[in-house]
């Protein structure tokens, strides 16, 4: 009798975290509310974080130069962010080519979030400020 008791706790205890009810979704001014003037780190694959602050002006700057994207990309770069409705958007000069892409973002916690591009990539982030 204890034995499916412990799996049904333990199932439960897995699902509960993928139940999109418990994240936040944000959208017009609880989003911009979250990120203005804050510094967001986004969790990379191999472990880093990649920095970005949205400033009250409507300018982000991002630097991955700790990250070693020299190699690959301009490490450090300025450019537009704006909340259109439910999404996060941002346009950099150089960066995705210079197109806007826009996120939406649910609260995860007091200082984390998951965002999903419009393109389908996804990822988790921390947010300080």
């Amino acid at each position: 009798m204890r034995l499916p008791l412990a799996a049904s706790a333990l199932a439960l205890g897995l699902m509960l975290p993928m139940q999109p009810g418990l994240a936040e979704d944000l959208a017009g001014d609880a989003l911009r509310a979250l990120v203005t003037g804050k510094r967001v780190y986004l969790a990379t694959p191999l472990g880093g974080e990649f920095p970005l602050n949205y400033r009250s002006s409507g300018e982000v700057t991002g630097d991955g130069s700790a990250l070693g994207l020299g190699r690959l990309m301009a490490p450090r770069e300025s450019g537009r962010w704006w909340v259109k409705g439910g999404r996060l958007c941002q346009q950099w000069p150089t960066w995705y080519d210079g197109k806007v892409t826009c996120f939406r973002i649910s609260k995860t916690g007091e200082r984390s979030i998951n965002w999903v591009r419009d393109d389908g990539a996804e990822g988790r982030a921390r947010i300080e400020g």
